[in-house]
């Protein structure tokens, strides 16, 4: 948790003194699982979205 709280400081940061954070990722497969877990996250939203859409009907 505080490694997290850390990690959103420095990013804070840097869109504060520069106006936008970039990053790149150099290992394959730390890029390979961020984009995974990005296209899951995804998917997962528009899955709970849909079905608390239906649930208000």
């Amino acid at each position: 948790m505080g490694g997290a709280i850390f990690l959103q400081i420095l990013v804070f940061s840097d869109i504060a003194t520069q106006g936008y954070f970039f990053a790149v990722e150099k290992n394959l497969l730390v890029l390979s699982v961020e984009v995974l877990l990005t296209l899951f996250a995804f998917i997962y939203f528009l899955y709970a979205y849909r079905f608390f859409i239906r649930m208000l009907k």
